[in-house]
């Protein structure tokens, strides 16, 4: 049993050496619109939200060891692509608003910033102050607020 549990940490050992020759792409691209916001909005969103939704992320020293390396450049990938606040001149009235009525909708469900986040940044997370500043935001901005009856709730 210890011999086939030596070999087995080897074997792991082995294949986390062998990822680190397989690196992803650290890119923060150039920010071609970044969102004009209000003084009490900004700081929010740039703590809590601009590593995964801007071109200004901040990559940690654990981001360049694989596997985990692999993980975060997937949710910055895809934190991007479905919004990004240094791009937002891309976006149309219609999507504005989708990302708005999203933004209160995520809030709300406290599903962003993700929980995987937040347990290695405590600061991004979001106190009952800050998700009622970005709530009102996003809602002057084109989303709705749910009501608190709502039997989605």
């Amino acid at each position: 049993m210890r011999r086939v549990l030596k070999r087995g940490v080897l074997a792991l050992a082995a294949l986390l050496i062998l990822a680190q020759f397989f690196p992803v792409a650290y890119t923060n691209p150039p920010v071609t619109s970044e969102i004009v916001l209000p003084a009490d909005v900004e700081p929010i969103l740039r703590r809590s939200c601009y590593d995964c939704h801007s071109n200004e992320t901040v990559w940690p020293w654990y981001s360049r060891v694989a596997p985990v390396s692999w993980l975060v450049a997937k949710d910055v990938a895809e934190g991007r692509e479905y919004l990004n606040y240094s791009e937002w001149g891309r976006y149309d009235a219609e999507r504005l608003a989708e990302l708005m009525e999203e933004t209160v909708e995520e809030i709300e469900e406290d599903e962003m910033p993700m929980p995987a986040y937040t347990w290695l940044h405590p600061d991004a997370r979001l106190s009952d102050t800050d998700k009622r500043i970005l709530t009102e935001w996003a809602v002057a901005n084109g989303g709705t607020a749910t009501d608190e009856n709502d039997e989605d709730h």
